[in-house]
């Protein structure tokens, strides 16, 4: 088996030598630092380690969890032991989702550096791959799990094993004719290729069968014509149809002579239903599609909070681990809590608790680091500041120094602003958000002042001392702040002005209430709200808050009493346009699928372009009580199948999954609600449910759709098995295949489910 993915593997002295096996240190903590074996198997695909040369090895992890690989240098805990362990011995592996990094040390830098070199040749390669390549990488996986002794060939006793492994009950006898049938060198055992022709009898999907037999008149293939017509009726593709087919046979269709035929085969049938084509998710919303030129109040902005925190908010590490994990899932605003620390230096921590500390210069010089490594649309620095006035200066000088250009410092045309401006202006800006201690109006008429007398200064071409003192004077004179700064010398105000300049247009203020706000503020003030205080305002003025954020940006923020870094559901603040719902992204879970469901549109850039109703300010929407002019639409989900369900706790190699499937729907209030199939009995590798559920949704503009897959348990709560987020407005109609996803985001290739969705306009059984 492993042969199928060596044939394509890229050529690496590197490999060949990681194929031998290296003994490098694991190392956990300051304290944990153990010597393991680290050895690429023969697939080149995965990576299994034992306590020595030739003891028991286990996995240990797959190249498709790896995310990047880093040098002993930007490792926080490497660095911290550079004393100890030479850090240019050591790399860091990092996983997709929120799986902890693996910190490795070598024995020399040699050997360090083919490790790193190999694994990233690996992780381009797995990236690259096309759908077969990740089908052939999964089954090479399973077929290493199931061949217990490693001999590269497995009985029929090894290949019962590995059906329970991949959730299959199948009769025995059954399950014995196809073995035969695949064994075709009459050996007893299954190799490699084998071992595919066994799968592909075990996954033979007679439901694609029977829909592609609908449309093709013999049987055997779709012509260009019939193609034409399935995507028409079924996958509502509509005028660009015919165009459309052409494409989707050129790529998905195997055979040549079919393509130069321009028909589709049941292979290629089937590809192009399980690609991205064939997704629920609409491909066009994948990269940045809307109007990236409006007002930066007319956007969700994807926010983080307590950014530096990757455990619960008592006890919890602190880390830059945070900023990166966040700002590469498509994070632009997140939270910095600084704090007086040692030896002149602010410090970044949880104030009050006993979460750990770090340096605020590291955190600033990672964010200047991966900052728009993922978009580059603005990020928002939400700053925290709880230091004496001697420490602010040292922050304002570490933003300058190390964010450099990337740092908004002043208005972008250094003229006074009407509006926000939009994040294709701000593109690749770093913009601080917090407490300013006057206004933009006169922040930029004393630079206009200290421009003009620095002309009078070089147009004199004089460097006396007494006349600097003079324009010294006048320019104290002129300048508003000049009563302020004779105030200043006898008492420091608590905000230092080198800091308060960065503040350009996120001003953080107070709220009081609305009516205070539309007097008082102006559009480039901020206020953040608690999530029980924008709770409350939108049940008592809901319609006052969609107003309020047509102007003004909100931040809400999660509840103090959420220790363990829960979340709560950012979409009824998104309801009232409230841009900045900042969550705890370290912690999976309902909220944070829901966040990042609604992320994955727009190129997952981080902004989102709020509905027009929400970019009102005359707007009369109330996100409670929501009427017309919105056209409710009906929703009808045909659950037809599922495909390779894997088990969440793989250690009960007894037991095979019940799976249900339940589809949720976040929006507005009376929106909100959930259904589900029942479950199927003892099948998660092709479960078929064949069930229709219906819903009605008022505002479609707000509405997300969640799919989760669950494991039906008769004597304790279900056990969750994948789920799959996607806005509304990104969901394509027709039969779409829905990817799953785990807990952590990562996805569950290949197992998905198979349905078929139609929208209709209006409410139920309206046929006008």
């Amino acid at each position: 088996m492993a042969s199928l993915m060596q044939g394509r593997l890229p050529i690496s002295e590197d490999l060949l030598l990681m194929q031998k096996g290296t003994l490098m240190r694991k190392v956990r903590s300051k304290s944990w630092k153990k010597l393991r074996y680290f050895r690429l198997q023969d697939d080149g695909m995965t990576v299994w380690h034992a306590r020595q040369a030739g003891s028991t090895a286990k996995p240990t992890f797959s190249i498709s969890d790896v995310e990047s690989v880093r040098e002993g240098q930007e490792s926080e805990l490497l660095r911290s032991l550079a004393e100890e362990l030479p850090l240019e011995q050591g790399f860091t592996i990092v996983f997709h989702g929120r799986r902890s990094n693996l910190d490795l040390v070598a024995n020399s830098a040699e050997e360090a550096k083919i490790w790193m070199q190999g694994l990233q040749l690996l992780v381009d390669f797995v990236t690259g791959m096309d759908q077969q390549e990740r089908l052939d990488q999964w089954l090479s996986d399973w077929f290493q799990r199931g061949d217990k002794n490693q001999d590269g060939r497995m009985s029929f006793h090894e290949v019962q094993r590995l059906l329970h492994l991949m959730n299959v009950k199948m009769d025995q006898e059954y399950a014995f004719q196809l073995f035969q049938a695949a064994d075709t060198s009459e050996s007893g055992t299954l190799e490699g290729e084998e071992f595919v022709e066994f799968y592909k009898a075990l996954t033979k999907r007679t439901e694609v069968q029977e829909l592609f037999e609908n449309f093709s008149a013999d049987g055997q293939k779709l012509t260009l014509l019939e193609f034409v017509d399935f995507l028409q009726e079924e996958q509502k593709e509509g005028e660009r149809a015919s165009d459309l087919a052409l494409e989707l046979i050129d790529r998905y269709e195997p055979s040549d002579s079919g393509k130069l035929r321009h028909v589709l085969s049941m292979d290629g049938f089937l590809n192009y239903l399980c690609s991205k084509d064939g997704d629920i998710f609409n491909p066009t919303c994948l990269p940045v599609y809307q109007d990236m030129t409006q007002p930066l109040n007319h956007y969700y902005i994807n926010s983080s909070h307590n950014t530096y925190l990757v455990g619960d908010q008592l006890y919890g590490h602190s880390s830059v681990e945070g900023y990166i994990r966040a700002l590469k899932r498509g994070c632009r605003c997140v939270e910095v809590d600084i704090w007086d620390g040692p030896n002149g230096e602010p410090i970044v921590y949880h104030g009050h608790t006993l979460t750990s500390r770090i340096p605020f210069k590291d955190v600033v010089a990672t964010v200047a680091q991966y900052a728009f490594q993922t978009s580059d649309y603005p990020v928002i620095l939400s700053l925290e500041n709880h230091c004496s006035w001697e420490q602010q200066q040292v922050m304002a000088y570490h933003l300058t120094e190390i964010l450099g250009e990337q740092l908004l410092s002043t208005t972008l045309d250094g003229l006074l602003p009407t509006q926000l401006p939009s994040p294709e202006e701000l593109r690749r800006k770093i913009l601080v958000k917090g407490k300013k201690l006057r206004t933009l109006e006169e922040d930029l008429e004393e630079e206009e002042e200290e421009e003009e007398l620095e002309c009078e200064l070089e147009t004199e071409q004089e460097a006396d001392t007494e006349l600097e003192a003079h324009l010294e004077s006048v320019s104290q004179e002129l300048s508003p702040r000049s009563k302020d700064k004779k105030k200043e010398k006898k008492s420091k105000p608590i905000l230092c002005p080198s800091l308060s300049a960065l503040v350009v247009y996120l001003k953080s203020v107070s709220f009081h209430s609305f009516t205070h706000s539309r007097e008082h503020y102006r559009f480039y003030e901020t206020s953040s709200f608690s999530e029980a205080k924008a709770r409350s305002l939108i049940k008592e003025a809901g319609n006052e808050f969609v107003q309020h954020n047509a102007w003004q940006l909100s931040r809400v923020y999660p509840s103090g009493l959420r220790t363990d870094s829960s979340n709560y559901n950012p979409q009824e603040l998104w309801n009232a346009g409230c841009q900045m719902v900042a969550m705890n992204v370290q912690t999976a879970g309902l909220e944070m699928d829901i966040c990042d469901g609604f992320f994955r549109q727009n190129g997952g850039c981080g902004y989102v372009l709020k509905p027009d109703f929400l970019r009102d300010a005359q707007s009369s929407f109330h996100p409670e009580r929501p009427i017309s002019p919105f056209k409710a639409q009906t929703l009808l989900i045909q659950i037809i199948s599922g495909q390779q369900l894997p088990k969440e706790d793989t250690s009960k190699e007894r037991s095979i999954v019940d799976p249900l499937v339940r589809v949720e729907i976040f929006g507005v209030r009376p929106d909100k609600s959930r259904q589900e199939t029942s479950y199927v009995e003892n099948n998660g590798f092709n479960p078929y449910w064949g069930q229709t559920l219906s819903f009605q949704v008022l505002v479609p503009q707000l509405a997300l759709l969640r799919f989760v897959v669950e494991d039906y348990n008769r004597k304790s709560r279900n056990d969750f098995i994948g789920q799959y987020t996607v806005p509304w407005s990104c969901m394509q109609q027709g039969y779409r295949h829905v990817h799953l996803l785990s807990k952590d985001g990562i996805s569950l290739h290949p197992a998905s489910i198979f349905v078929h969705i139609s929208i209709r306009e209006g409410p139920e059984g309206d046929e006008s």
